[in-house]
């Protein structure tokens, strides 16, 4: 059985790029500790990173084949840009307002489900045993976790932060598998510099709506945070993820990136003081085994969308 070469480094690749995005939570969580609402929050964010994104894609059109992009290609980018890193940080930053950084990540990575479930409902993919033990495994781990943070004292509307977090999870799972189908052909570079670009103009058409584009007089830690949260927590892990998904398909990576909860809750319990009881870590083990189940039984099948 012919197994990818490339697996397991992939593997590594999305875990990072994972950590990486859950370090969001946390700059986020630390920003709103001063008066800034969600939405010019997001927009400064997306305005740090924006300069990057034009960078690459200058860069990547210039070097790419006349053919490689087509027409149809402009409006798949502008759609999964929109809903996977538009609509979804909506949804994640109005979340966070509501309940903990480490629950928020709980929520959110309920994604890799929906990945599968997405791609078995649109492609007819089917999910094979591997992808449905990994499953079983690391949501098993994600339960306990969500258990403990369920039990604890709230920081308010935990329904309607948890459901809007649920949100985020559906509309990046629609990218996740969205972009399985295209990175193989349009590359890593060259697909996430324009689905960015694409999600940063549409949160600077909702700020400039809702608040006419006014983002001064903020203190200037939320500055701070914001270009802390645009390389490290946007640029860096979607250009990893994305070169991730490019070798080993949404479904692992979605899988993969389960670890995602657990640097959420190590961090937020250092840098916010949320506790971290040992039925947590005793989940957080639990997920790490899920993935490095994953990861130990390579799918011969590595692009699956």
């Amino acid at each position: 059985m012919k197994t990818n070469p490339g697996f397991g480094w992939a593997s590594l690749v999305v875990l990072l790029g994972s950590v990486l995005f859950s370090s969001k939570a946390i700059l986020v969580k630390l920003a709103y500790q001063f008066d800034v609402d969600s939405i010019s929050l997001l927009t400064l964010r997306m305005l740090f990173a924006l300069p990057f994104y034009l960078v690459i894609a200058f860069v990547t059109i210039q070097r790419a084949k006349p053919t490689t992009l087509k027409d149809g290609d402009w409006w798949k980018l502008i759609f999964l840009g929109v809903a996977g890193y538009y609509v979804a940080s909506v949804m994640d930053f109005m979340g966070l307002q509501h309940i903990s950084a480490g629950m928020g990540r709980l929520v959110l990575y309920t994604y890799p489900t929906l990945v599968v479930l997405i791609s078995a409902m649109v492609y007819k993919e089917k999910i094979s045993l591997n992808q449905i033990l990994a499953l079983v495994i690391t949501y098993l781990g994600v339960g306990m976790i969500f258990a403990r943070n369920i039990n604890g004292p709230g920081e308010g509307n935990v329904l309607l932060g948890a459901g809007l977090i649920f949100l985020a999870a559906l509309t990046f799972s629609v990218y996740l598998v969205g972009s399985g189908r295209l990175l193989p052909r349009l590359g890593t570079w060259l697909f996430t510099s324009l689905a960015m670009i694409a999600a940063c103009v549409a949160i600077l058409i909702h700020h400039g709506v809702a608040y006419q584009w006014v983002l001064s007089g903020f203190h200037p830690h939320v500055y701070l945070y914001a270009f802390l949260m645009a390389v490290f927590a946007t640029v860096l892990p979607t250009l990893l993820l994305s070169e991730g998904i490019r070798v080993i398909g949404s479904n692992n990576a979605s899988i993969i990136g389960s670890a995602g909860p657990i640097s959420t809750i190590v961090l937020a319990y250092f840098i916010l003081n949320e506790r971290m009881g040992g039925l947590q870590l005793f989940g957080a083990a639990i997920v790490i085994i899920g993935i490095l189940f994953i990861t130990a039984y390579r799918p011969n099948q590595s692009k699956t969308a």
